[in-house]
Order: structure tokens, then sequence, then C-alpha cells
């Protein structure tokens, strides 16, 4: 009996040269080098993009439909706002830094954007904010444009990044757990890999 050529074709792993697993968080160096690159392009939005990607710890989904009124009073753009949650419905706080803060302003002012408006408008007609698959494509740019990787870095890079960071410098989980808006300490103990890390981390300190 000769094999279904169609059947054969169609049933490629969907996994099949892809990287699978958590995506790499970036690097202090990694950060820099990216915000540096935009900053000496003038690029005001992707600029307000990435800082507030960093500094929020948001999920894409969260992310992209940020409106100017979640963060701003007026043109002030505050210290500190409060989400609710796409995947959980749970409200999530988040730090806004003094240069993300400014990044943002600098783009609201240009954009001429009011307190309803989407801070990052999609330049497709069709939607009315970016994309989580556009955000996706700008995450891919700014690693590639540092000499990454792609496939090992994605939108969930961000989300993890200065989580990772925070919990490198404290080991405070429960800061950590807060900050993502996960609801169990478990699953931040999974989403930063942080017992296979740790692990490792002490088997390089350890000489035999």
């Amino acid at each position: 009996m000769k094999p279904n050529v169609h059947t054969a074709l169609t049933h490629e792993p969907w996994n099949k040269g892809k990287l699978v697993g958590q995506k790499a968080p970036l690097k202090l160096k990694d950060i820099w080098a990216i915000r540096v690159r935009l900053q000496l392009s003038n690029d005001l939005r992707n600029l307000a993009l990435f800082n507030l990607a960093i500094d929020s710890k948001l999920r894409a989904c969260d992310l992209v439909k940020l409106r100017v009124r979640d963060i701003a009073h007026g043109e002030h753009v505050a210290p500190r706002a409060i989400v609710m949650q796409q995947k959980t419905q749970r409200p999530v706080q988040f730090e806004i830094t003094q240069q993300t803060r400014e990044s943002l302003v600098r783009w609201i002012r240009y954009k001429q954007l009011r307190a309803d408006d989407f801070i990052f408008s999609s330049r497709i007609h069709a939607s009315l904010h970016l994309s989580t698959r556009q955000y996706a494509r700008i995450v891919d740019a700014w690693v590639v444009a540092i000499g990454l990787d792609p496939t090992a870095y994605g939108t969930h890079t961000m989300r993890r990044t200065k989580a990772s960071l925070i919990y490198r410098r404290t080991k405070n989980l429960r800061a950590v757990q807060l900050l993502l808006g996960h609801t169990k300490l478990e699953s931040t103990v999974r989403y930063l890999g942080i017992e296979v890390d740790d692990a490792l981390e002490m088997a390089e300190q350890t000489e035999v």
C-alpha cells in the first residue's frame, strides 16, 4: 500500500525547526544596546514602546492595548500605574521610571494623543492599536539589530527581563510574583526558570 503523500506533508511537527521553551530575558548590556540605537535614530514610538515594555512587565496582549489614561493624567505620566490583566482578570501594578516617563511624554506630545487614545496605534487602518503580531515583529527587529538570535527571544523576553534582573539582585521571589501579577508562586518559579538557573549557578561556583 502506497503511503499517503499528502498526509505525510501536512503532519509535520509544529515545533520542527523552532526553539521551544522559555524565551531568554535581555541582559543589562542588551537593554542599553537597543535603547541607544533607538535614541540615536530618534525613533520616538519604539523607544517609548521598548522602555514601557521593560518597566511594565506586561504580557503583549495587555501592553498593546494600553491607553494614555492608563499611565498619564493630562501630560503628566505617573510614576506608577495599575491595569487589569486580560488573561487573569486581576489588576497588576507597575512602576514607570524617569527615562520611560520622558520617552512617553515625547511620544504623546509628538502624536498629540488624548486620554482615550491607544498609546501605540497601529499603522494598519483596520486595527486601532498595535497588534501582538506587529509587536512581535518589532521585538525581533530589536534583537537582530544588536546581533542576537531572534529564535531565542520574543515578546515574553520583554516581560521577563526586568523581573529576572530584580530576582537576580534581590532573590525576593514574592516581590517578583507581585510584579508579574502571578496568582501562584510556583508559576513565577517556572516562568523565570529559577530552579534550573540557581542550580547551574551553584554548580559553577563549586570546584571539585
